[in-house]
């Protein structure tokens, strides 16, 4: 199987339009749920030079309406830096939208000048998750409360009870137990090492663990396929380095993830081997008979969608019948 990412980067030098890239991004979730794709994953984060995506629920939205089956993760949900009642409407909007296809990571994000310009506190940003996840299950219990000194209620009820499926993201101790204490699913970063930790708070706060997935060193994020990856390396590369420049810069030293590269050329980048990854097509076969699963970004830095594509059908039209 495979996975599509999309957090719609536009640089400025780039050689396509945000518009273009929107309009691709939508047409490569249909083709998609046609040919074998297991989930879309669209993120979310403000304040980029590069128009990184600030509306994922939008997105979603759009996916939704040219897709019947597909599941579809927001991954993640910066919810702090949201009105949580607020965007509990879109949520249900959503939710019947997709028919309960749509699952949310729930992240408190790493950047202060997401806070700043959306007019957040960044050091109460914990405090503030779990006032926002509070309000959240509330809201989808379909009954009137209060917030804030505001009258509450929430219509339409969610598809399914309880609402949309959430899970906490994060990497550190404090996200785990908050995923614990409310007996939800925790998706990290990788490298954690804290599925431990997870299950005994699960057991001290008399909860269900849920799914812990703490992404394993080596994976593989933003793969792509190519005839000849030589070539497409020089073709891909600089939308690649792009993107892991720019994640490398946001997160900075203290901050770490699987999927963080140092690289400072498309040479360092390749050779890093890490999370991304050009394949040739029996590379591609391999990977996906080893782990089961090809994670691509088919438009990775803003790369032009007719250059998208070619690595998207190849997956379709090679990749996966031999890998069957």
């Amino acid at each position: 199987m495979f996975t599509m990412r999309f957090d719609m980067r536009c640089p400025d030098w780039g050689a396509a339009s945000a518009s273009e890239l929107y309009a691709a991004a939508v047409e490569m979730a249909r083709y998609g749920e046609e040919n074998g794709c297991a989930a879309i994953q669209i993120s979310e984060h403000h304040h980029s030079s590069d128009g990184y995506l600030p509306a994922p629920l939008i997105l979603a939205s759009a996916v939704a309406g040219v897709t019947k089956r597909l599941p579809i993760q927001i991954a993640a949900l910066l919810l702090p830096l949201h009105d949580p009642v607020r965007i509990a409407e879109d949520m249900l909007v959503l939710d019947h939208v997709s028919q309960g296809r749509v699952a949310y990571i729930m992240a408190v994000g790493y950047r202060p000048e997401e806070y700043g310009m959306l007019g957040r506190d960044y050091a109460a940003r914990g405090r503030r998750m779990d006032e926002c996840l509070e309000v959240l299950r509330r809201a989808f219990r379909g009954e009137p409360f209060e917030y804030d000194g505001r009258q509450v209620w929430l219509r339409p009820a969610p598809v399914n009870p309880g609402g949309p499926v959430l899970f906490i993201g994060g990497h550190s101790k404090p996200a785990v137990r908050r995923a614990a204490r409310l007996g939800l699913g925790v998706l990290t970063e990788g490298g954690t090492g804290l599925e431990a930790y997870y299950r005994e708070q699960c057991a001290a706060h008399g909860t269900e663990p849920g799914v812990f997935i703490d992404t394993p060193a080596g994976s593989v994020s933003s793969a792509f396929v190519a005839e000849d990856p030589e070539a497409a390396w020089r073709e891909y590369g600089p939308y690649l380095l792009h993107d892991a420049r720019m994640y490398a810069e946001w997160m900075g030293k203290g901050h770490d993830a699987v999927s963080k590269s140092v690289a400072g050329s498309v040479e360092d980048l390749r050779a890093e081997n890490g999370s991304y990854r050009i394949f040739s097509v029996d590379e591609a076969v391999a990977q996906l008979r080893t782990t089961g699963n090809l994670g691509l970004q088919p438009l990775c830095g803003g790369l032009p969608p007719e250059l998208a594509w070619r690595s998207v059908r190849l997956v379709v039209e090679k990749v996966l019948p031999a890998a069957r």
